[in-house]
């Protein structure tokens, strides 16, 4: 190809003077509006401020201790544990799964995988997961994410507890707001007899994506909660642009945002380039794939993240299981592909939104992601808890599979930071 043709894919300076035009001009409402919202809340210093305050364990703590939450002895027993070393370490882990063999193993950090686990809806879950992990020295992930209403575990402190336990652990984890397409903002939407209409994106009509912000502000202030799920073009642009006034959100993009191919996944990455800050930073801290990807498409992604500086900053999630209902064709298993490229692709974490398909395809209530958004009044009334405590179970010990099948390759994970990665 001629190198003429290609140079002709440079942008221009002037087109950057363009953006910067538009972004600084005075009568622009688009970016007015985030800065009001902004201000509301006192400023980027002030609202990082709140933010660490609230965020403190021992804040948290002391706020369930008021309401004299059952969850402070929960959270108690485990800080006892993590301190006095309860949960198996990595080197004791990998000793138990290799024996003799793990004296001649080299393992290379710089390609570790982290195990996360989707979704982690009620604390009590955790809980049931914490306890098993000490009683048979399994492995805590180092990642969770949620999908519970954020009013409806405000109200019952799950979401004090759960904050305060994920600080705890070291783990990273994200939460969903309520300001998203499923509820109502599009008004010609309803359930799957509209389904056809959610094609064009999940949604965040009209001035949702203010809305969006000044959700995760309240949450961000008052409880510390940094990071939440992001499922649209304009709500990512809102948090590129808030990250770069200075104020510390993270978000990490939903699998339902359809980022299925290297094109979509450089525009994606070129935007979160264009507003990093000077260190090189961007808010744009988790990238969930389409779930049609394959490994072909993220080493080329890879390649995309190095080349624009992100491979430190932007960690590249990945299905490896899902839910038996509702989101895939089953069987759904991706774990072979991930043990191939976990030596290839930096900063990935494998994500388990499911059990193994022997174990799922026998449950008489197998785990089905339409549940997430059930109230936990309908969960009750239905008697849905044990289903979902098990479901969730399930996935527990699909992270512990896939940790062993890493193990036994030789590869690495990031579990649970404080729990696990200490010295035995």
């Amino acid at each position: 190809m001629s190198i003429d043709i290609r140079d002709k894919l440079a942008i221009e300076d002037k087109r950057l003077d363009e953006i910067n035009a538009f972004l600084m001009n005075p009568d622009n409402k688009l970016v007015s509006d985030l800065l009001d919202v902004v201000e509301k809340y006192g400023g980027p210093e002030e609202i990082n401020r709140k933010a660490r305050e609230a965020g403190k364990v021992k804040n948290l703590m002391a706020r369930l201790k008021e309401k004299n939450s059952p969850y402070v002895k929960d959270l108690e027993w485990l800080i006892e544990q993590r301190d006095k070393g309860a949960f198996i370490t990595v080197d004791e882990y990998r000793k138990k799964i290799l024996g003799n063999k793990v004296k001649e193993t080299k393992f290379n950090e710089d390609f570790a995988v982290t195990l996360e686990i989707s979704a982690c809806q009620f604390f009590p879950f955790f809980m049931t997961q914490a306890h098993q992990a000490v009683e048979k020295g399994e492995l805590m992930p180092g990642r969770f994410i949620r999908v519970r209403c954020m009013k409806e575990q405000e109200e019952d402190n799950d979401l004090l507890a759960m904050t305060a336990a994920m600080q705890i652990l070291g783990a990273s984890w994200c939460e969903t707001l309520d300001t998203k397409g499923t509820d109502g903002s599009n008004i010609h939407l309803g359930g799957p007899e509209t389904i056809t209409g959610y094609f064009g994106g999940v949604g965040q009509p009209n001035d949702h994506p203010i809305k969006w912000v000044d959700e995760f502000l309240y949450y961000y202030t008052n409880y510390g909660v940094k990071q939440v799920l992001n499922i649209n073009p304009g709500t990512i642009l809102l948090a590129y642009m808030l990250h770069k006034l200075g104020v510390d959100i993270e978000f990490k993009i939903s699998v339902y945002l359809g980022n299925d191919n290297p094109y979509a996944v450089f525009w994606t990455l070129m935007a979160a380039r264009l507003f990093s800050r000077e260190d090189g930073s961007t808010s744009l801290i988790g990238f969930n794939f389409s779930n049609s990807v394959n490994n072909t498409t993220i080493e080329f992604s890879a390649d995309i993240r190095k080349s624009l500086g992100l491979e430190d900053f932007v960690r590249f999630e990945h299905h490896i299981f899902e839910t038996w209902k509702s989101i895939v064709i089953q069987p759904y298993d991706r774990r072979d592909e991930l043990l191939e490229i976990a030596s290839k692709v930096k900063n990935i974490s494998a994500k388990h939104e499911g059990g193994e398909i022997a174990v799922e395809q026998k449950r008489k209530h197998p785990s089905d992601i339409a549940e997430y958004f059930l109230s936990k009044s309908d969960i009750a009334e239905k008697g849905l808890m044990p289903d979902l405590t098990r479901s969730y179970m399930d996935k527990h010990e699909t992270i512990n599979n896939t940790a062993r099948a890493l193990t036994e390759k030789g590869l690495t994970f990031i579990a649970a930071p404080k729990l696990h990665h200490r010295e035995a």
